[in-house]
């Protein structure tokens, strides 16, 4: 079906920024995207009679003040989404008109990524060095087009030639190394984190790291903590800014390379103007080029040059009165609170013969099947036995704590189907935890979200799996009884992206899409664009990406 939505992403030129006032102010430091949250329009309603005269004259001020300030939609942009959609036919495209694309492009907050303003850890365009400072790094710049083949764009240096010295900060700042195994040192970022990272737009949800989830994505093996960096105020050693990377053998189609994952880039609010964000970057790229690794990969919402894949969150509601109640969501028009609801239910008993939670046996078979299964994507971790195992297992919490769905401090959830026979492992699914603050909430503190990790099944393996159905068929089992595991654990909502095989079992699992995305970016590596939220060169929808940024 062509839709509104569906074209946008394929139109938008993200090198046009219309706001100015973005580049001479601080207001775009505080304006938030929170990338997997999503949140419906509540329909307004008009008020007394006797006003609407002078809301009138508002409404006219404001789309007058808007159209100077770049804050509204441009029209070029509705007219070509508008063209797009009718030129291609399909079902609703003659419904289509110039104020329902306007609509669809407000309710997908579309402009935070066209302006550059939601992104890397609720940095904006600013904050990221605009573009002038990603035309000095080795990336694709924007309108380079593909490249005649996959490879570096700057050589490896030996390590004597890199750098020795840590860039220069601001006078009243400095660089920190953080110990993220010290306690104290681990609350820090929490601490930073959970204030400063990433909020939603309306200040309504933000971001909580708990410690155990810190040390699960930070402390992957043969991470360095010389790649964990701070800055704080000299004065009071407050830290007030951080950047990380962990290592990852990176397969991109047929290269394969060891990089740096760069994560949880986060300066603090009111010092969003001191150009903190560039130097992190720069400082942990210099430790990592210490080290002998020139590649990286990284994920923001914000665009800059260049991605080389967008996907879009999608969201399945499993606490139907919470979500609303805090809202996460709105119910529809057409629909009842009591029909949602009902249309969310689900068992609370998995359904897939033979499903368990995984054990420490089960990690030889699953890094086999993890490894046969990933070759059906273009960019994934390669990963071995002890990763694995930290993956999926070393986050799972407290022995003898909790209850049979969720343990103390338990940060990651997966799961095996064994076959009662052989004994064989068949299929696995994951999930973590990444809960939100409700901010100013009067009952409800937390908003329990759980997001999809790796799976796998061997049902790709058969003969035309992909033609016949049968891995669709296995997938929305198998992603059924996660979204079962996660309900019985007590999360409001599970997400998830448009990447990997998840196209075969959103719809049909009822997730909503939502309004945030998620561009993957390479450094110092070129290839073709890869299939996230649309196909890329014959590949399926997702297909490209393998990768799961936590």
């Amino acid at each position: 079906m062509s839709s509104p939505a569906s074209k946008i992403e394929e139109i938008i030129d993200t090198t046009q920024d219309s706001d100015a006032q973005d580049d001479s102010d601080d207001n775009g430091a505080e304006e938030h995207e929170h990338d997997g949250t999503q949140r419906q329009q509540e329909p307004s309603s008009s008020t007394a009679s006797s006003s609407k005269k002078k809301k009138k004259k508002r409404s006219k001020a404001a789309k007058a003040l808007n159209a100077l300030t770049g804050k509204s939609i441009p029209q070029a942009l509705v007219d070509q989404v508008l063209d797009s959609v009718k030129a291609e036919g399909g079902e609703g495209s003659e419904q289509a008109n110039a104020e329902n694309v306007r609509q669809a492009l407000e309710h997908m907050k579309i402009m935070d990524v066209v302006k550059g303003k939601a992104g890397f850890g609720g940095l904006n365009k600013k904050d990221m060095g605009e573009h002038k400072f990603w035309s000095t790094q080795p990336v694709p710049q924007l309108g380079e087009g593909p490249p005649e083949e996959d490879g570096y764009i700057e050589p490896s240096q030996p390590v004597e030639e890199v750098r020795q010295d840590p860039y220069p900060l601001p006078k009243d700042f400095e660089w920190s190394i953080i110990d993220i195994t010290d306690p104290s040192q681990a609350t820090e970022v929490h601490e930073l984190l959970s204030l400063h990272y990433v909020e939603d737009g309306d200040a309504t949800f933000r971001f909580k790291y708990s410690a155990e989830f810190l040390q699960w994505a930070l402390q992957v093996p043969g991470y360095s903590k010389e790649w964990h960096i701070g800055v704080r105020v000299k004065s009071n050693k407050k830290l007030v800014g951080f950047i990380s990377g962990v290592p990852m053998l990176l397969r991109v189609r047929k290269n394969k390379f060891m990089s740096a994952e760069i994560n949880y880039l986060c300066v603090h609010k009111k010092l969003r103007s001191k150009r903190l964000a560039p130097l992190l970057i720069k400082e942990v790229t210099r430790q990592i080029h210490l080290q002998g690794i020139f590649q990286a990969i990284y994920t923001a919402g914000v665009v800059v040059p260049t991605p080389v894949s967008t996907t879009q969150y999608q969201h399945r509601n499993l606490n139907v009165t919470k979500l609303i109640d805090i809202q996460f969501s709105f119910v529809p028009r057409n629909m009842t609170l009591a029909r949602m609801i009902r249309l969310n239910q689900l068992s609370n008993k998995t359904q897939l013969p033979g499903m368990r939670e995984m054990t420490e046996k089960d990690i030889p078979q699953v890094t086999e099947l993890y490894s046969k299964y990933m070759e059906r994507f273009d960019m994934v971790p390669i990963m071995n036995a002890q990763e694995i195992r930290h993956q999926f297992l070393s986050g799972s919490g407290k022995a003898g704590t909790g209850d049979k769905w969720r343990r103390d401090g338990q940060v990651v959830w997966a799961y095996v189907v064994e076959d009662n026979d052989t004994h064989k492992i068949t299929d696995f699914m994951s999930f973590y935890s990444l809960p939100s603050t409700v901010i100013n909430h009067p009952k409800h503190g937390l908003l329990e979200a759980a997001y999809l990790h790796y799976y796998a099944s061997d049902a790709a393996f058969g003969e035309n799996a992909d033609e016949n159905g049968v891995l669709r068929e296995r997938l929305q089992g198998l992603i059924g009884d996660a979204l079962i595991v996660a309900n019985n654990a007590k999360f409001d909502v599970f997400n998830a992206l448009t990447m990997m095989d998840n196209s075969l079992f959103l719809k049909e699992l009822r997730f909503a899409v939502g309004n945030g995305f998620l561009n993957f970016y390479l450094y110092n590596w070129r290839t073709a664009p890869l299939a996230g939220m649309k196909e890329e060169n014959g590949v399926p929808v997702g297909r490209g990406i393998g990768v799961v940024m936590v």
